[in-house]
């Protein structure tokens, strides 16, 4: 969805200005700030479409940054980035309500998936209502369909392992069978199926 505005919070300059390039080359409109507290103080979080911050910054975190946009009841999506990897804080960050968790390194085709699935859902898009999804939608056993829906979110296995409180194994073949009853070679074909719906706001 080109033309909508993504935000980048990030105190590596660097970071902030390879991830501007990226954005900006697919079309999206692109502000950049070094601290949650510099986005915070202007008029970014009225016209922002999508939030990519990091989790580790001085003064203010990514999660605090996040519980303070909860509380000033913003409705964009947010993307959080760490380069450290460890389940407990991608527990965290989900529950505060982060859209999606990547870890850096990421390729830029990661970051691209990730901000587009994020828009889709903050522009609500409705589930379809095809017969044929359906019926295969009937087919996934309740298991089935809590790991599902946390794919289509675009969570990894790793997170979705966690919140389910079962094995990265376990979330690996539910998720093969997934994409098998549900007749999709891959997760983006899944979301594709899924939420092929017309858009509507929330």
């Amino acid at each position: 969805m080109p033309g909508q505005t993504i935000c980048i919070v990030d105190d590596d300059e660097s970071v902030r200005e390879s991830l501007g390039e990226l954005l900006d080359a697919t079309g999206y409109i692109v502000q950049s700030f070094a601290s949650a507290k510099q986005f915070l103080a202007g008029n970014a979080p009225s016209t922002c479409s999508c939030l990519v911050t990091d989790v580790r910054m001085p003064d203010m975190d990514g999660i605090a940054l996040q519980e303070e946009l909860a509380r000033r009841k913003t409705s964009f999506p947010v993307i959080v980035m760490t380069g450290h990897a460890d389940v407990p804080l991608a527990v965290r960050v989900m529950r505060a309500g982060a859209t999606d968790f990547i870890e850096k390194p990421f390729k830029p085709e990661t970051l691209l998936t990730s901000v587009r699935q994020a828009l889709a859902l903050g522009a609500g898009l409705q589930i379809s209502t095809n017969p044929e999804i359906t019926e295969h939608l009937g087919s996934l056993t309740a298991r089935e369909r809590e790991v599902m829906d946390l794919m289509v979110h675009g969570h990894p296995n790793k997170v979705i392992a966690q919140k389910l409180d079962i094995s990265f194994r376990t979330v690996e073949v539910h998720r093969s069978r997934i994409l098998a009853k549900m007749g999709a070679e891959n997760v983006a074909e899944l979301v594709r199926m899924i939420l092929s719906g017309p858009q509507h706001r929330v």
